[in-house]
């Protein structure tokens, strides 16, 4: 038969009663993401497509990072400065520059400092044409793997951020790319957390404010154009082991965005808190087995299964969990038995399976008669 059990945390409370107080901000978008849970605590206009500027370069940073790990680049691999490279993005084009000059040979574990530290559209340029060939073409590359993403309103027409028709990202994006970064390339990732780097003797600090003035912050990308105004997609580990990603754009000036950035990221550490119902390994119940050398077996879940509440308050938090009983041996170890759902404020569902702790041999022939004798018995 089917076994449905519903496990209440914290019982007996109208969940939309226990909002955090409302955040304000003088971004022209922003948000602020639960990257564990995915729990969304701001969206202002964050599915809405922006010119993103420099933090653009996330996506062109992992896309390098995927060809280190596929093995088709290497940190020594290196590629030459072209003329269009300097003149588009080096010290003659008057942005953001790594000051490589023509016909250098640089290396790839350069190029990324290059580009996450000094935000140098010369060393976008550069690994944009040794990998795809042209600029254009690295950006078409951008394009589709965001689509690969989930990223659904992301376009590309650079390697860099520059203004141009057509190159646009949404906050939502820039935050799912920035888990994307987080939960794919562990071991690139602390480069973001890099506060200076030097090249050709020149010495240039990381533009993120919130590594300098927030505990926990180990990235990611500041950017700013004429068009977009200033913004900041950023990350910050809470003393509590959350992870919160937070994306702002469209301020007037650093010291806005330091401030905003700082201000938004205090308000999510303090209005919310995560809440695990279930941690991975745990027994989550014991379910019958028919016809097994064993009377039943215990189920877990593989990872961990939590939710986003406001702080303060005790919203309802619920786990639903199914299966059917009894199952029938053999079993194996790992098999799904059954399904977790847990369900917290805001809609928030996580679900997860129920799995087997151990092997669960068949009886014999003798047992198994055993078995039908002792049903009817039972009857």
């Amino acid at each position: 038969m089917n076994k449905y059990i519903v496990v209440g945390l914290m019982a007996g409370t109208i969940l939309s009663a226990f909002s955090a107080e409302a955040f304000e901000t003088n971004a022209k978008y922003a948000l602020l993401m639960d990257s564990d849970t995915g729990y969304v605590m701001l969206n202002k206009d964050a599915d809405v497509a922006m010119p993103p500027a420099s933090m653009s370069k996330l996506m062109t940073a992992y896309l390098i990072f995927e060809q280190l790990k596929s093995g088709k680049l290497t940190l020594d691999t290196e590629f030459v400065v072209s003329e269009n490279a300097w003149r588009k993005g080096g010290v003659k084009s008057g942005s953001s520059t790594m000051f490589l000059k023509p016909n250098d040979h640089v290396k790839i574990k350069d190029l990324i400092r290059g580009i996450i530290i000094q935000s140098g559209n010369d060393a976008c340029i550069v690994a944009a044409e040794g990998i795809a060939g042209s600029e254009e073409a690295f950006a078409d590359l951008m394009t589709r793997k965001a689509k690969d993403l989930g990223l659904n309103n992301s376009s590309f027409k650079n390697a860099t951020g520059l203004p141009e028709a057509g190159h646009e990202m949404s906050s939502f994006d820039l935050a799912k790319l920035a888990r994307a970064l987080i939960r794919d390339f562990p071991e690139y990732y602390p480069i973001y957390s890099e506060r200076n780097f030097k090249y050709n003797g020149i010495n240039q600090g990381n533009r993120n404010p919130l590594l300098y003035d927030v505990p926990g912050a180990d990235g990611l990308k500041t950017g700013h154009t004429s068009v977009s105004g200033f913004g900041l997609t950023g990350s910050v580990k809470t003393p509590d082991g959350r992870r919160l990603i937070m994306v702002i754009n469209g301020l007037k000036s650093m010291a806005e965005r330091k401030e905003e950035s700082k201000r938004l990221i205090g308000w999510g550490m303090g209005s919310f808190e995560n809440v695990t119902m279930y941690k991975g390994g745990d027994i989550v119940d014991k379910i019958p087995v028919w016809l097994g050398q064993q009377k039943e077996v215990a189920v877990t879940i593989s990872g961990d299964v939590s939710v986003t509440v406001p702080k303060g308050g005790t919203p309802d938090v619920k786990a639903d969990i199914r299966y059917n009983t009894p199952v029938t041996a053999p079993i194996g170890k790992g098999q799904k038995l059954g399904s977790v759902v847990v369900r917290g404020p805001d809609n928030q569902v996580k679900q997860a399976d129920l799995v087997a702790v151990t092997d669960v041999a068949k009886v014999g022939y003798f047992g198994k008669l055993k078995a039908v004798v002792l049903s009817w018995v039972g009857k």
